[in-house]
């Protein structure tokens, strides 16, 4: 046989026939070559057996010839030879359908690994490297080499950075002169989250007079977003707060423990936006300022003590999907263990997104489940001690100077709205859940005699039967008769005929103004929205 690094030479147009027998192209292109080689006064040319080592073309036929050259994939050491159309003969199946990324022919040392060239592919190989190193194969290509020196690409995804190197592998990173080609991918847009598992995240950190809370979520339908992590822990940070003034030691070492815990789930998340606040204790205490700078040092968190305004409106903006379409006005409280936050809400026709917007009057009373339960004691309640905190309330209450509410106890579109520890303590015990259970208290509906019940039957058990409820606990036991005593205080000055509970509160507020600030309902909206709904596990 020739050698086959003379295939410029062929007289076939690039395709070594087999001896004795060759395709059905070959044979018609042969018959044309003939008949135009006869015309013009050439001797044809011969094939198989007959053919001469080396033929010369003649000169006017060797451009057109060059153009219709295809390469086929020879066998070396055999009388077999793969053809340009693809026909093997005198040659095995499997060799004749040997793979397309130029694996070794089973011939012998003269046959080298050759690419399967095909009609109209376009060479892939040509243009500059990318940010990768690659040089990314054309969508109609079958395989690729990696370019010398650059980074083979695997089945990264699409939204996955070129540059970066847990996409590719196989191979070392691009140079850095590639690598600095084209700027770094931008961070996520507002609501640029897909509705099959966006990257956008929020964060919202409460750190109040008796819990640390941290909620990191993201946005899915209108007004709702799906909690992607959570924390909630009991830490008393205000404990003796109303004897001495100031933060204990044994109080901040707590607070600090928790916010650690939270700060390493923050470095864990890619986050857009968090929100990080304090509330009463800090406000209160005359050491406030030097705890934050504590725990900006050993957390490296940044804590803003907000004031009780915009705790109040944080409150409103978190229940704003509870607050129907046929409500009219609505009371909403918040107890929290240093402080009581009421905001009185009046709905028109012009009903703005923001519930918040709506807020007429509002209130926060320096009062809460921690300061009143050491105040009066929380572990033997009577109703005598139970009537004295209801009193104290009431006389904190007369002070808030708003107008009366449209409607009243009679009226279908007023209703109260609770949220807290002690709203949802009483749900839970109201559905004698056999262990607290979020998705079934959040958004339920109590009449106020199922409420007064439920006061009624707090107030009969003693501290033993209070701790162990599953819905209350022993962490709980000693505050949650000084959260009934404010409820019943508000129930007082504002009858109603219902109260809808909401397992949600200052966080949710947070997430969800941030949300609305970035506008990431509103561009996924238009996207066609999202259908999961909220879900938080985490007992406040």
């Amino acid at each position: 046989m020739e050698d086959p690094q003379n295939s410029d030479r062929l007289s076939d147009g690039g395709a070594r026939l087999t001896k004795g027998s060759e395709g059905k192209r070959a044979r018609r292109r042969r018959s044309r070559k003939g008949s135009s080689n006869a015309a013009a006064g050439v001797p044809a040319l011969k094939s198989g057996a007959d053919a001469p080592a080396e033929q010369a073309l003649p000169p006017g036929e060797a451009g057109p010839r060059k153009r219709k050259r295809r390469r086929g994939k020879r066998r070396g050491g055999g009388d077999s030879v793969i053809s340009a159309g693809g026909d093997s003969q005198g040659s095995d199946p499997q060799a004749a359908g040997a793979d397309k990324k130029g694996e070794a022919s089973k011939g012998g040392a003269a046959g080298g690994n050759h690419k399967k060239r095909r009609r109209r592919r376009k060479a892939h190989t040509r243009g500059p490297l990318g940010v990768d190193g690659c040089k990314h194969q054309h969508a109609g290509a079958q395989s690729a080499a990696p370019p010398e020196g650059g980074a083979k690409r695997t089945d990264a995804p699409a939204s996955a950075p070129t540059g970066n190197p847990a996409a590719l592998s196989g191979s070392a990173p691009a140079p850095a002169s590639q690598a600095n080609a084209r700027p770094a991918p931008r961070g996520p847009r507002p609501g640029g989250g897909h509705h099959h598992g966006g990257n956008t995240l929020y964060a919202a950190l409460d750190l109040g007079t008796n819990n640390c809370r941290l909620l990191i979520a993201q946005p899915t339908r209108h007004h709702q977003f799906r909690v992607v992590d959570g924390f909630s822990r009991i830490v008393r940070l205000g404990e003796g707060l109303a004897a001495t003034g100031s933060l204990s030691p044994d109080a901040m070492d707590r607070a600090v423990e928790a916010l650690s815990l939270c700060a390493a789930k923050l470095r864990g998340r890619s986050v857009r936006r968090m929100r990080l606040i304090a509330t009463e204790a800090c406000r209160a205490a005359d050491n406030g300022d030097a705890f934050l700078k504590r725990v900006r040092s050993e957390t490296g968190l940044e804590l803003e003590i907000i004031n009780r305004e915009t705790e109040a409106r944080l409150a409103v903006s978190s229940c704003a999907s509870l607050i129907g379409r046929e409500t009219r006005a609505a009371v909403l409280f918040d107890i929290g263990g240093g402080s009581s936050e009421i905001a009185v809400i009046r709905l028109g026709e012009n009903r703005s997104p923001r519930i918040a917007n709506h807020i007429s009057h509002w209130t926060s009373l320096p009062v809460g489940v921690v300061t009143l339960s050491e105040r009066y004691g929380g572990h033997h309640v009577t109703p005598a001690i139970f009537e004295d905190m209801v009193a104290e309330v009431t006389a904190l209450l007369g002070d808030f100077h708003c107008p009366e509410v449209e409607g009243g106890a009679d009226d279908d579109g007023f209703h109260l709205i609770g949220t807290s520890g002690t709203v949802t303590t009483l749900a839970g015990v109201h559905l004698d859940l056999p262990r607290y259970d979020r998705r079934k208290v959040d958004g339920i509906w109590l009449s106020d005699d199922e409420v007064t019940a439920m006061q009624e039957k707090l107030l009969s058990w003693d501290f033993a039967g209070r701790a162990a409820n599953p819905c209350i606990g022993p962490d709980r036991a000693d505050l949650v008769l000084a959260g009934c005593a404010i409820l019943e205080a508000i129930r007082r000055r504002w009858p109603a005929q219902r109260m809808r509970v909401a397992d949600r509160g200052l966080r949710e507020g947070i997430l969800t103004d941030m949300m609305m600030r970035d506008g990431v309902w509103r561009s996924k909206r238009r996207r066609g929205g999202f259908n999961r709904p909220p879900r938080n596990d985490n007992k406040d």
